[in-house]
């Protein structure tokens, strides 16, 4: 392994070629940046395997949990950039595993006498450690693809996890899930057909996670609801979030009420107009711009401050003009933002925000009318009688699940030729920000039903989930598979991993991904994917709607 590249990463839809960025990271990653997010991820599986001996004895440790999620939330793409952040994490993820021996210690319990626990280093040894440390440190390609998507899955379920942490909701359960799955993808031994079991158990636990975050995000602000959000400008000064954190916009609107300072959403954050407790700011302005990838054209017509509560942020063009006004929150970090920190009660101040934003000019409109959003499952169930006498009336012939990612790569057009090649008596499920490829289409209603009917981020894909449920039962069929539903799932990083590996973990079968397939499915996970579950990838608009809607006619 001595003569690996300096680089290989491989974990989201743009790397080189479709096999892995050995260079330069597509997204703006550098070498040294990926060679720490590779120690850091090592040194946390030493820490999951700890934590998970802890736990049989009933003596996990909820910092380490913490420490767990943190790390594999920041390593997630478009979240950290910035290398002395990530020597933080890796120095803390050092610390806890010592105490974690220490622990394992007092109670007796042997430590095992595997390298991901003995290891020490400090983060200066990113580079010497690489073969050690890095993904091509497993040699054999079939192995190292299933491993590499179990532990993709492990970060979007951490993401999950931290957000509903945020809000003072945890489950051990889900805790247990990403550890042993760490525990598990560092065993030498482990074979392909184990290896498969074990994607299926993050599936598994990714239902948890996300069935967590929905109970926290709802218990807080309640069920999302029906909701026309603007998309034009006022004439105050503005801040933009962006991100997935609902508990960091309620104390940024909070902050900001009577200010004379507007609130816009972005991207993913796009949601947190649809819940009813933020309906109470009249501040709160609406929704401007699409989706993380556009960022760098729409924040120079903002004209104001802008927010990263999560992993949408992206490098900037040279001589760009608003790196002075960026700030961010939590595990995301550039170097040339101001990162504000939470204090010990998990709170922001974001004071210096305000003052700038109040120094900046109003946003420039870019775009002016409205979308419709608040699909989620409680909203969709509520709808249920007529959705199902809609169906039975043969006036909606199916549903087509169009959950996931956006991108920047010109392939990602195809969603938008598929939604507006659609039947007029189909009807769009979505989640997450794919959805900015058709959300702003006149596609029309089905009597007075949306077309695209929008349950929120990508983690609330789990409100798809629900509501395909709430329709089996509805119909009283065997299974998800039995409805007229068909899914057509646009990846891009790990939060659109761990859903598709929750719905693998479902039974639901048969789904398209794209726009083109993960680097690491080789031929062989590939074929197996496909053998299993019936896993395929998009083809043309024309052959798809044949396939998925015209059962190949």
């Amino acid at each position: 392994m001595g003569n690996q590249p300096s680089m290989f990463c491989y974990q989201c839809q743009e790397t080189a070629k479709g096999t892995g960025c050995t260079l330069r990271g597509v997204c703006g990653k550098l070498p040294e940046t990926s060679a720490r997010m590779d120690l850091l991820l090592y040194a946390t599986r030493g820490v999951a395997i700890l934590n998970d001996l802890l736990r049989e004895q009933g003596a996990a440790n909820r910092e380490a949990s913490h420490q767990i999620i943190d790390a594999l939330f920041t390593t997630i793409t478009n979240a950290n950039f910035d290398n002395q952040s990530l020597d933080g994490f890796i120095r803390r993820a050092f610390e806890v595993k010592r105490e974690l021996k220490k622990k394992c210690e007092d109670l007796g319990i042997a430590i095992p006498d595997e390298p991901e626990v003995t290891l020490e280093a400090e983060p200066e040894a990113y580079h010497r450690l690489e073969p050690v440390t890095g993904v091509l440190a497993e040699q054999d390609p079939d192995k190292r693809g299933l491993k590499q998507l179990a532990i993709y899955g492990a970060k979007g379920a951490a993401a999950y996890a931290r957000h509903a942490a945020n809000l003072k909701y945890e489950d051990e359960d889900v805790y247990a899930y990403i550890e042993k799955v760490l525990k598990d993808v560092s065993r030498q031994d482990i074979t392909v057909d184990e290896l498969l079991k074990v994607v299926l158990y993050m599936g598994e636990g990714g239902v948890k996670a996300m069935a967590l975050l929905d109970s926290a995000n709802t218990g807080t602000y309640g069920n999302p609801e029906i909701t026309k959000v603007n998309i034009g400008v006022r004439k105050n000064p503005g801040i933009l979030i962006s991100g997935h954190d609902l508990h960091d916009l309620e104390e940024l609107l909070e902050q900001t009420a009577g200010t004379g300072v507007d609130v816009y959403t972005h991207s993913e954050m796009l949601p947190g107009q649809y819940y009813p407790f933020f309906k109470k700011y009249p501040h709160f302005a609406g929704n401007y711009g699409n989706a993380w990838w556009r960022q760098i054209d729409e924040f120079e017509t903002f004209n104001g401050c802008f927010v990263f509560t999560s992993n949408c942020i992206v490098p900037p063009r040279p001589k760009t003009t608003y790196m002075d006004r960026v700030y961010t929150l939590g595990v995301v970090n550039m170097p040339g933002t101001t990162h504000i920190d939470a204090d010990a009660d998990g709170h922001h101040d974001f004071s210096a925000v305000i003052e700038k934003a109040r120094n900046c000019p109003a946003p420039t409109e870019i775009e002016h009318g409205e979308v419709v959003g608040g699909f989620a499952h409680h909203q969709v169930i509520e709808l249920a009688p007529k959705i199902v006498d809609l169906i039975q009336r043969e006036k909606i012939r199916k549903f087509v699940v169009m959950a996931g990612c956006d991108g920047r790569m010109a392939s990602r057009d195809y969603y938008t030729e598929f939604a507006k090649a659609l039947p007029e008596d189909c009807v769009i499920l979505t989640a997450g920000c794919a959805k900015y490829r058709y959300n702003k289409l006149p596609l029309g209603d089905i009597e007075g039903v949306p077309r695209v009917l929008d349950a929120g981020q990508c983690n609330d894909s789990y409100s798809l989930v629900r509501i395909a449920l709430a329709l089996k039962d509805a119909f009283k069929v065997d299974s998800i598979n039995d409805l007229p539903i068909v899914f057509n799932i646009a990846w891009y990083e790990q939060k659109a991993v761990i859903v598709l590996l929750a719905l693998l973990y479902l039974g639901v079968r048969n789904i398209h991904t794209g726009p083109t397939l993960p680097a690491f499915f080789t031929p062989d996970i590939l074929k197996v994917l496909k053998e299993k579950f019936g896993i395929g990838t998009i083809s043309t608009v024309e052959n798809d709607i044949a396939t998925l809607i015209n059962n190949g006619k």
